[in-house]
């Protein structure tokens, strides 16, 4: 019955000229040819197709016929699947090549989750045929092509495995694979006319195109990617597609050094700067940097002429826009990229005219809050070491600096107990022979330190919340006072000893001893109340208010265990003190 509906639109359609055709005639042709190919009619349909009287008709008509076709080819098993390829090479022969791109485009663009990869690998060669017939007015349309395939190709899962890569379970392999394939004649077109006129175009329409591919390729999919070192996977189909996207990016005329450095060269407002940005998104650009100095792709076309410090300042946005963000993977690449970086640098040689720069210090507080908010330990380890790398680079004057900046704005005890070690580091090198220097010795020195001996809400201070601080403090006074003798006094502490104890150890002892009575009556308090409660419940469960804040329910002996924990803390915390005072006290000069 279809069949015989084909033909009979066919024959009445022949007689019409000027390919008139009706409303009517489109929707029969398409109902009646779509149920041809469904129910295996296709060799049948083919024969229609093919003959010329009906040449006219095809041209029209024909690419309306992709749909059903498509949907045959995908199942790969039907016994009409030759039929079925015949059909589509005789359509993108005689069919108008705008009518079957936007068919093509339309199927790839209504491909379930379940079938994307094989809907584009399946069309991807026919989309370019289609795309090439256009001639030198395609700019556009290869623009939109590659706009919907790279849309359709993101929503494929990443491979996270070895295994999965090699599997290719998700299809994102070979979706890459084909699409470098497919965009190689139009690179080629672009490299001619650069040869030609021996310098790159930027009105070359079709040359913004396929950089627009090649940094929305940066940002997805590469940039979920985390690519697999040869060693562990030789083969690497999406190591390849990351190698071929920066390569494409120099075939087209474009400067690996000048788009690194990007962000930091263009700064003054010109003309069509929106639109530039636009051109290389920031995101596009950070997925480069790491692709050129973590994986070390492209690296053999990259200069070697380029100072460490200048790359490190060019990478410094890349790594705070990839450090701003809570997704793991775009803060590990964050923290590789910022490790590979630094390690380049040469140890204490960072100046303090960087920190002028709003990313070195933006960077670390990012850096800060992966330390101490991120879920994953790994993350946070790894944060850490490259936080230490980091104070590691800068010169004297810069860690100085740099550490009256943290510990104004942190607002962390852990980082600022780790700032404070940091601080006692560099007195101890600075007290060693040849040393001497004027950052953390003398003058310089004793404002660092007033930031250093601080209790924030004084006697009242949570000593349990800022313990890491508080220890560290006291280990650096301490320290400080045996290392560094009253005669000597190179730091200054001796000078600024009164100060210190009145706005530092005096009230902290009394805080101490506040909560030391305080925590000593609830384990008092707690031990007597599982006491009297023991007879009705081994299980009972009771709350307790420390300062202002209530711990979470939990059993008699959980709360007392929480109670003598804080209190051996106290304890630990008074044993340092007591011997800050019985150095205090032993003070004496030697006799003259």
């Amino acid at each position: 019955m279809a069949l015989e509906q084909l033909s009979d639109v066919v024959q009445r359609c022949q007689a019409i000229k000027d390919e008139s055709f009706s409303p009517e005639d489109y929707d029969l042709f398409l109902t009646a040819g779509r149920t041809c190919i469904e129910q295996g009619d296709s060799a049948q349909v083919l024969s229609i197709l093919v003959d010329e009287k009906n040449e006219n008709i095809v041209r029209c008509m024909g690419w309306n016929l992709l749909g059903p076709l498509v949907q045959i080819l995908l199942k790969k098993e039907d016994k009409n699947l030759l039929h079925c390829h015949a059909i589509l090479s005789h359509l993108l022969e005689v069919c108008s090549p705008k009518e079957l791109l936007v068919g093509l485009l339309e199927q790839i663009e209504d491909a379930d989750s379940n079938s994307i990869a094989d809907t584009v690998t399946l069309l991807l060669k026919q989309l370019q045929t289609v795309l090439l017939r256009l001639g030198v007015k395609k700019a556009s349309s290869v623009g939109m092509a590659l706009s919907t395939l790279l849309s359709q190709v993101a929503r494929l899962p990443v491979p996270i495995t070895k295994e999965q890569e090699e599997d290719d379970v998700f299809g994102l392999c070979r979706c890459c694979t084909a699409l470098l394939e497919f965009v190689k004649p139009f690179v080629d077109e672009v490299k001619e006319v650069i040869k030609d006129n021996n310098r790159k175009s930027k009105d070359n329409e079709l040359r913004v195109e396929l950089l627009k591919f090649c940094m929305k390729s940066l940002s997805e999919p590469l940039l979920q990617v985390h690519l697999k070192d040869p060693d562990t996977l030789q083969k690497s189909p999406l190591r390849e597609f990351a190698t071929e996207i920066l390569l494409i990016l120099t075939h087209i005329g474009e400067s690996l050094p000048d788009l690194l450095s990007r962000n930091i060269l263009k700064r003054r407002e010109v003309p069509g700067f929106l639109e530039e940005e636009v051109r290389y998104p920031k995101e596009s650009l950070a997925c480069m940097s790491h692709l050129l100095f973590v994986n070390h792709i492209a690296m053999d076309i990259f200069p070697a002429v380029l100072s460490p410090v200048f790359v490190l300042q060019c990478n410094m946005e890349y790594v705070e826009l990839l450090l701003s963000r809570t997704e793991e993977s775009r803060l590990q690449k964050g923290l590789e990229l910022y490790e590979k970086s630094l390690v380049r640098v040469e140890d204490n040689s960072l100046h303090v005219d960087l920190l002028e720069l709003k990313t070195f210090f933006s960077v670390p507080q990012n850096l800060v809050k992966v330390m101490t908010l991120c879920p994953d330990q790994n993350l946070r380890t790894n944060g850490l070491k490259v936080f230490q790398l980091n104070i590691d680079k800068f010169s004297t004057e810069a860690k100085y600096k740099f550490f009256r900046g943290m510990l104004k704005t942190s607002h962390h005890a852990g980082v600022e107990g780790y700032i404070i070690k940091n601080i006692r580091h560099q007195i101890d090198f600075s007290l060693k022979p040849c040393n001497g220097n004027d950052w953390f010795l003398g003058k310089h020195l004793l404002p660092l330190l007033r930031l250093v001996l601080c209790l924030p809400q004084g006697p009242e201070t949570d000593l349990l919340q800022n313990l890491d601080r508080i220890m560290e403090s006291l280990n650096l006074i301490r320290y400080m006072l045996l290392r560094d003798k009253e005669w000597e006094n190179e730091t200054g502490i001796w000078t600024e000893l009164y100060k210190i104890e009145d706005n530092y150890l005096k009230p902290l002892r009394t805080g101490l001893n506040l909560s030391k009575a305080h925590y000593e009556a609830e384990l008092n308090s707690t031990k007597e109340n599982k006491r009297l409660t023991s007879k009705e419940s081994k299980t009972s469960v009771c709350s307790v208010t420390v300062g202002s804040e209530t711990l979470p329910n939990m059993t008699p002996e959980m709360q007392i265990k929480v109670l003598q924990s804080a209190l051996f803390t106290f304890d630990l915390m008074e044993s340092v003190l007591v011997r800050i005072e019985e150095i205090i006290e032993a003070k004496d000069r030697p006799v003259s």
